[in-house]
């Protein structure tokens, strides 16, 4: 019976991680000639207090979930296409959402902020910025060059871009990121066998969801 149910859980575990990796953004090395437009039709400065960054974590007993604010962001669109942008998150408003205040919430969000995980005090942002984009499958796929602790990787994801008069909004769908690419390497099994099952996982979700005015 041990067996069966170690059996089964490690099935579910495999599910989970495969399902993530189809979500998986690529990552190469940082892109160099990110592209200046010039001439722009529509620029529009992103609404800090509208914006999100959302993030997700996963473990074998279970998950948890929040949001990120956004300092600052900009993104140029020519003729209903994304040309260039960028905005900064302020990893100092790392919250925990699925988690209440007095019953864990306070310390996770410690954590997260600590010198073991993302050391929000020595990097205090993170940054993506837009290099290119182009229509693929029907959906617009973004390139760009994000930066966490100061380790830059260039990942392409699916976004969508709306315009209506004066304001737009940049969507991403929900794409995964390997935390240890960054040097995010807390409980990662790739740098402690040991802990069997007590890992947290690699891949890490994200999603944002940029408003904006002109």
């Amino acid at each position: 019976m041990k067996k069966s149910i170690l059996a089964i859980a490690f099935i579910a575990l495999t599910v989970i991680s495969c399902k993530n990796d189809k979500k998986k953004a690529a990552t190469g090395e940082e892109v160099k000639d990110v592209k200046k437009v010039e001439n722009v039709i529509n620029s529009y400065k992103a609404n800090v207090a509208e914006s999100v960054v959302a993030w997700k974590g996963n473990k074998p007993t279970g998950s948890h979930n929040g949001v990120l604010k956004i300092q600052n962001g900009i993104f140029d669109i020519e003729n209903g296409t994304l040309k260039a942008g960028e905005f900064t998150i302020d990893m100092n408003t790392i919250t925990c959402t699925d988690l209440e205040a007095g019953q864990g919430k306070e310390k996770l969000e410690g954590h997260l902020k600590a010198s073991d995980f993302f050391d929000v005090e020595k990097f205090p942002i993170a940054k993506f910025v837009i290099a290119s984009s182009e229509k693929k499958d029907g959906k617009l796929h973004v390139t760009g060059n994000l930066t966490l602790k100061d380790v830059i990787k260039s990942i392409t994801i699916p976004v969508t871009v709306s315009e209506n008069g004066d304001s737009a909004t940049l969507k991403s769908e929900t794409f995964s990121v390997d935390r240890t690419e960054f040097g995010v390497t807390y409980s990662s099994k790739k740098f402690d066998a040991a802990l069997k099952d007590k890992f947290i996982n690699d891949l890490m979700e994200i999603s944002f969801d940029i408003k904006a005015k002109k």
